[in-house]
């Protein structure tokens, strides 16, 4: 039977952009594939513009997300100098940015390996218990309020291994589904390249909630 890895993913703030420009940083419901390849690739101390090691990462794992508290999302404001234009060009002229947070949220995160994973998912298990670069929780000022690792377990598939956790938020998860699953088409699968870009993946809506 499978292993997979749970972490628990709780802090004061959270925020897991979606599709942006430098205006406006929204935040989305629950962790984006983004910011979950994100944190682990801190933990393990993968350079950001490694492309090869973060693509490896990204082939390696899969996810499926509870949310345990739905928290409530409020804005922040920044002043940004030389921010983009459409075109690619620096603004010359100072932009106000609204930023979302999640304050107060926390979720369940379950992480399975790949069939032909390049990164063992043993190998993410110890980097989360002991990270060379610090995890946040989306940005760089959502610190943990706790440790992200609180386990493994053997189950038949993402959505089971959440099951033997107890919980009864809404649940999103990867791969295919069956019977009366709503499916949720999410761009926040990292592109590597020059530009920050993100292709589509859908995943799948089990029990109550919204995206």
């Amino acid at each position: 039977m499978p292993t997979f890895l749970i972490l628990k993913l709780r802090g004061p703030m959270q925020a897991w952009g979606t599709h942006t420009f430098e205006d406006f940083r929204p935040s989305n419901l629950f962790p984006t594939r983004s910011g979950l390849l994100g944190l682990l690739g801190a933990c393990l101390g993968l350079d950001r513009k490694d492309d090869e090691m973060q693509a490896q990462l990204a082939q390696s794992v899969e996810f499926a997300v509870r949310v345990d508290e739905g928290g409530v999302k409020l804005p922040d404001f920044h002043t940004v100098l030389a921010a983009r234009k459409v075109d690619g060009k620096p603004n010359p002229n100072p932009v106000m940015s609204r930023r979302e947070y999640l304050y107060g949220a926390a979720f369940t995160v379950v992480v399975g390996g790949t069939a032909n994973a390049a990164i063992s998912l043993d190998a993410i298990g110890k980097a989360v218990q002991c990270p060379l670069y610090t995890p946040v929780l989306g940005r760089r000022s959502c610190a943990l309020a706790d440790p992200l690792f609180t386990g493994w377990r053997e189950a038949a598939d993402l959505k089971a291994a959440l099951d033997q956790d107890g919980g009864t938020g809404a649940i999103y998860v990867e791969g295919d589904a069956c019977g009366d699953e709503r499916p949720i088409e999410l761009r926040d699968v990292p592109m590597r390249g020059s530009h920050r870009r993100f292709g589509k993946r859908r995943v799948y809506l089990l029990g109550n909630g919204g995206a």
